[in-house]
């Protein structure tokens, strides 16, 4: 991976990533295609999954689990009600906020993705992009949904195990789909689908390290040397991707600045970096006193206040804190930072914006 990233650059990223893409695609379409297959089809799977209902464990019907074909009970507890009302409506927050928002919202901040932008020619590329995105992002993630949700189905009806996948995996989630594949697919789509994950793991790698090593090429050494893509910028560009690989490190919150930048002439650099540091402030603070999964592992909130989570049982109408993803409050923070301070700091040159947007129709 260091070896083509290295040397092809961009266009070696871009290219292996149509080839993993690719992979993972075929993988993906495989695994939902034979599981469908053998569990009778869309319709008996899935009318199948719903009448195993009854079979959730009374731990997650209590935070409001209402069955696989079903979404999680929606609502609020009234003022004063026991926690255990509360609670009935964590799993809903968790679901949306986690796994919803955080895999379709979430995941255009990836920083990888920033170099992706900047190359787009034009809206109109970009406009194509999003909707060949959305396709593969639903076959990717969609079809990890539905058939974790379905595997129930075969370990419920199997001779061997008779109880849904948590049980069968030993309450490990982390062991249900690759005991799915184990016991439930042909032999050789064991094969498949680690070739799938292996690219998947490689695509996001790869990108990651690039954008990083050109940040340490282009945007540190040209900009303190003066210099404009000569050998040494180069050089260094290939020394940060290869360093990447030692040291990577994690950004944060910056899908707002990504917007700006891509379609408005208003967003000045200040209110970028304030933007950006709000976002990333805001999302370590939740994650370590209030977002109760992170927060109770981190035990900080428990050393210096007693309790879990700040917002532990704590509700706003239908809104349960300390379930609420960090994503769902860093996001809406960091786009008001970037806006205001934009509005009351110094603006780009004319020129220059004319330069940045000639392409742009």
């Amino acid at each position: 991976m260091a070896a083509y990233v290295i040397a092809g650059g961009i266009k070696g990223v871009m290219l292996t990533d149509a080839l993993q893409g690719t992979i993972m695609l075929v993988g993906m379409v495989a695994l939902l295609g034979i599981t469908y297959t053998k569990l009778g089809g869309f319709t008996a799977a899935h009318a199948t999954l719903t009448h195993l209902t009854p079979q959730v464990p009374a731990a997650l019907t209590a935070i409001g689990h209402q069955g696989w074909t079903s979404m999680p009970v929606f609502g609020w507890a009234a003022p004063g009600a026991p926690p255990a009302e509360a609670a009935r409506y964590t799993l809903w927050w968790t679901m949306v906020s986690t796994i919803v928002m955080g895999v379709g919202i979430g995941v255009l901040a990836q920083p990888q993705l920033a170099v992706r932008y900047m190359t787009v020619k034009s809206v109109r590329e970009l406009n194509r992009a999003v909707f060949i995105g959305g396709i593969f992002i639903l076959a990717m993630t969609g079809v990890a949904f539905v058939v974790g949700a379905l595997s129930n189905v075969y370990f419920f009806n199997s001779a061997e195990f008779k109880s849904i996948s948590l049980v069968a995996a030993g309450k490990n989630v982390e062991e249900i789909i690759p005991l799915y594949i184990k016991k439930f697919m042909p032999f050789w789509m064991g094969d498949v689908f680690m070739i799938t994950l292996l690219a998947a793991a490689m695509s996001t790698a790869s990108s990651q390290f690039h954008a990083m090593g050109a940040a340490a090429g282009r945007d540190l050494y040209d900009n303190l040397a003066q210099t404009t893509g000569d050998t040494k910028s180069i050089l260094t560009t290939r020394l940060g991707i290869l360093l990447t690989f030692i040291a990577s490190v994690s950004l944060a919150y910056i899908l707002p600045m990504y917007i700006g930048g891509l379609y408005s002439r208003g967003i000045t650099k200040a209110g970028a970096i304030w933007g950006s540091v709000s976002g990333f402030v805001a999302s370590a603070l939740w994650l370590v006193f209030v977002h109760h999964q992170e927060a109770s592992a981190l035990l900080i909130c428990q050393k210096l206040f007693g309790k879990a989570s700040l917002l532990e049982g704590k509700t706003s109408g239908f809104v349960f804190w300390q379930e609420v993803d960090a994503l769902v409050i860093a996001l809406p923070l960091s786009a008001i930072v970037t806006i205001v301070v934009s509005m009351i700091t110094k603006k780009f040159e004319k020129e220059h914006l004319d330069s940045c947007f000639a392409e742009i129709r």
